[in-house]
């Protein structure tokens, strides 16, 4: 069964890891694209997963452009809170009180809001990253696993949509093909009611060459033989487990070009109006195919 490229999942986790408490949340989001591009966007605290993250997708997904965005809000006032770092607290008092001796003027110490702002005296704790890693990427296998449900769930209404059409192709090729002999008679009796209008009887043998040459030129055997091949193989290709997406595209490309010969081969209305009724549910195949993985 063939996948959309198309979907959105959102995955959340409430816990602690490793002396950090908060919430993990997963939003995925994929559309089409002729290749896989994956596009993680982690924390700072996170982006040493950036390989994994890749990786994972890698082995989930074939195609679409997939953004992959994690944020981890950490709980306040709990074991992600702050610290202050006493020692860093008593040298700055240290260093300030000998600079103030040294410049005369020690009754005037550094203020508390001084020594606060100094870089690496309020932190967060020290904590084990490994768990919050692990956590992050089994919650990334959950949404994956979402998302290629989803992705699931909107192939099948990408099949259903190109399978009619597919069906309403072959219908058209079928006629097409039925009409051929009755092309052939009409061709003959065209051409034998103007040679009757001509002052001079017309050569039998004559006739039969030019019958000939005419079925020989609007011939559309061959084309709709491959049709009806290539529109086997869509059929086909739908019920296939592994992604089909690039080769139905081709297989468009190729019906296309069989529906523009028989087009231009053809010589009269009904031939005409089938062979573009028969473009008309190519290109809306093709629009469909487009999103398909």
């Amino acid at each position: 069964m063939i996948h959309s490229m198309t979907a959105f999942e959102r995955r959340e986790a409430q816990g602690e890891w490793g002396g950090r408490s908060g919430r993990l949340a997963w939003e995925l989001r994929s559309v089409n694209h002729r290749y896989l591009e994956i596009q993680p966007r982690l924390p700072e605290a996170l982006r040493s997963l950036e390989p994994s993250v890749r990786e994972r997708v890698r082995g989930q997904l074939a195609r679409g452009k997939v953004e992959c965005q994690l944020r981890f809000a950490a709980d306040p006032g709990g074991a992600g809170g702050l610290e202050v770092d006493w020692d860093r607290v008593d040298a700055l008092a240290r260093i300030a009180a000998e600079i103030g001796a040294r410049f005369g003027d020690a009754a005037q110490p550094a203020s508390t809001a001084e020594i606060l702002r100094y870089p690496g005296v309020i932190g967060e704790p020290a904590a084990d990253p490994e768990p919050l890693q692990e956590a992050a990427l089994a919650l990334l296998d959950e949404a994956l696993a979402g998302l290629r449900a989803h992705r699931a769930r909107e192939g099948e209404r990408l099949a259903e949509h190109i399978r009619s059409r597919a069906e309403a192709a072959q219908a058209t090729v079928a006629q097409l093909a039925a009409g051929r002999e009755q092309l052939q008679e009409r061709l003959r009796e065209r051409l034998t009611a103007r040679l009757a209008g001509l002052p001079e009887p017309s050569d039998p043998g004559r006739l039969e060459q030019e019958l000939a040459y005419i079925a020989q030129r609007v011939d559309i055997d061959e084309e709709l033989e491959r049709l009806q091949a290539h529109l086997q193989e869509v059929l086909r290709l739908l019920e296939a487990a592994e992604p089909v997406g690039r080769r139905l595209d081709f297989l468009m490309q190729e019906l296309n070009r069989e529906a523009n010969t028989v087009a231009s081969k053809s010589s009269h209305v009904e031939g005409s109006n089938a062979a573009l009724e028969l473009k008309v549910l190519i290109e809306q195949m093709r629009e469909q195919i487009q999103n398909v993985e």
